[in-house]
């Protein structure tokens, strides 16, 4: 998981160092965008609710002719259903691209007049277009993940994404050295280059798990069996789960949109925020989460027994989560202009974008804490058999943001922002020219921040009235405080570190986590123990 972070992220700051915040970082963030959450809404979370837990009990209970024979049916339906989906999606490109990125569609009128030189809107969708048929691989290594997940086999499944952003970023890295013409040409050839890297990706990082899931299943055989055993069961929990990610996707559209509407770059800014906010919330939450989620489905015992052992699971591994998240929080708050030039500082990306990008992740950190756990609760519904409450709450969570966000996003567009001073007003309307920086995109994430509270709010009181109360707030009482102390004198060096803005920026985050991690140890805080011994084990387990 860390390796394909990390990858993701270098593959953003290719981008980034080649673009920008500009029509190409636009074009490019938007042409994921829609395919990627396709991805999300059949991939990985809905995976998660419906087909792991029916899984995990068939393998519990020795069953394992009719765990894969319910895998092959599986797959066999996720086949068809999104070989037809990428197909319509390249077939509605032009009005799916129009709906989501309202804000592209005034390009050509101002290509027209002098006052931009690459049509978003078009270009969008021709790269759209490439990008959607690599969802249908990627939702089947979604669902090889599930398998190896349940067989307890974690490394490859985390591992297989690095084949998909080293693949968009050895295309795009090519085709930079090459491209010749002008700057609509320039854009054109990059933006449909990083699109075909994530189509050879996609299929990389499905065949290189293919193997060890054959391997693991004894051989499975893709079917279209609607009478599998545990299918029904798996499509009953299926429904609700797309609907609660689909509202949750819902919302990453809404916010594409209405970016589209604030200045040329706000997408991709907007993007690369999510890209710093999201890493820790993939590495601890999502990956957390996906381990605990067979394990909880494996609970025997009466309902008040297992919710009682469900609740003391997911309490812990909050903790654990903490530990890892809460010096995050601080960190990206008080370092996060310096992380943020450390990743994405060089050739195109300026200062400005520097700014900008460090204010929309400071408002979208505001929100970690709630988001990284809400990922652990979700799972523990889902291993009760129960996908509608978690697919309601985030329905309430997306009417919050959406509103909110929208709301904060016109007040903080109307701000401009110059040499760290606030000038005043600028006048009405979301896309004017500015003097200074505009702040739109984060009005969107503290709306999104917000939305992530009332979310976690609302899963805690959900599981209290299950008599599975769990309460992560005690962790942060105390991970949160030992965090600021030793993040302070790191804070205040900060600046006087010399040399290119990645050492600037690497520098004191390596000194604040070695602090952290040592008073930790020294005040023998519970999970900075159990991480020791998690090191030391691994350390002596025997290499095969």
């Amino acid at each position: 998981m860390l390796a394909s972070r990390v990858l993701g992220l270098v593959r953003e700051a290719v981008i980034a160092s080649l673009a920008g915040a500009s029509a190409l970082a636009d074009v490019v963030s938007a042409a994921f965008r829609a395919p990627n959450a396709l991805q999300n809404l059949l991939g990985d979370q809905a995976l998660s609710a419906s087909f792991i837990p029916v899984y995990s009990r068939l393998l519990s209970e020795g069953r394992r002719r009719d765990a894969g024979a319910l895998a092959g049916a599986v797959f066999g339906l996720l086949f068809a259903v999104m070989a037809a989906l990428s197909l319509l999606g390249v077939l509605l490109a032009p009005w799916l691209v129009r709906l989501f990125f309202a804000g592209f569609a005034g390009d050509a009128e101002a290509i027209a007049a002098g006052e931009a030189v690459v049509d978003r809107l078009a270009l969008t969708t021709r790269a759209v277009r490439i990008s959607f048929p690599m969802v249908a691989a990627i939702t089947l290594s979604a669902w090889c993940l599930g398998i190896l997940n349940s067989h307890r086999r974690f490394l490859l499944p985390y591992i297989a994404p690095c084949f998909w952003n080293a693949s968009v970023i050895a295309v795009v890295l090519f085709v930079a050295a090459r491209v010749t013409g002008g700057e609509a040409d320039r854009v054109e050839e990059l933006a449909l280059a990083a699109c075909w890297g994530g189509l050879l990706g996609g299929l990389l990082q499905f065949a290189v798990q293919l193997p060890s899931v054959l391997r693991a299943t004894d051989g499975l055989r893709p079917s279209f069996n609607l009478r599998a055993p545990g299918l029904r069961r798996t499509l009953s929990r299926l429904w609700p789960a797309i609907a609660g990610r689909g509202a949750g996707q819902l919302g990453g559209y809404v916010d594409g949109l209405l970016a589209s509407l604030l200045a040329e770059g706000a997408v991709a800014v907007l993007n690369w925020g999510q890209r710093l906010y999201l890493l820790p919330i993939s590495l601890f939450g999502v990956s957390v989460a996906a381990a605990e989620l067979p394990e909880l489905a494996r609970l025997d015992g009466d309902e008040e027994e297992r919710s009682k052992v469900a609740a003391d699971r997911a309490e812990r591994a909050a903790a654990a989560m903490s530990f890892l998240v809460s010096p995050t929080l601080v960190g990206y708050l008080a370092l996060g202009m310096g992380i943020v030039g450390a990743v994405y500082r060089r050739g195109s990306f300026d200062l400005d974008d520097n700014w900008l990008v460090f204010l929309v992740l400071a408002a979208y950190s505001l929100g970690l804490l709630a988001s990284s756990t809400s990922r652990l609760l979700q799972s523990v519904f889902f291993s009760f058999g129960d996908t509608r409450s978690p697919a309601r709450i985030v329905l309430v969570r997306l009417v919050i943001a959406a509103g909110l966000g929208a709301g904060l996003m016109t007040i903080f567009d109307r701000v401009a922002v110059a040499d760290l001073r606030l000038p005043g007003w600028l006048g009405p309307g979301v896309a004017e020219a500015p003097d200074g920086l505009r702040l739109g995109a984060v009005g969107l994430a503290l709306g999104s921040a917000v939305g992530s509270w009332f979310e976690l709010a609302l899963l805690l009181g959900g599981l209290r009235r299950r008599s599975a109360p769990v309460r992560p707030w005690r962790a942060w009482g105390r991970h949160l405080p030992l965090a600021m102390l030793c993040l302070a004198p790191w804070a205040a060096t900060q600046t006087l570190v010399p040399g290119p803005p990645w050492i600037a920026g690497v520098l004191p985050v390596v000194g604040f986590a070695l602090t952290y991690l040592v008073a930790a140890n020294a005040l023998k805080v519970p999970e900075a123990l159990a991480l020791r011994r998690w090191l030391l084990e691994t350390r002596r387990r025997p290499s095969t």
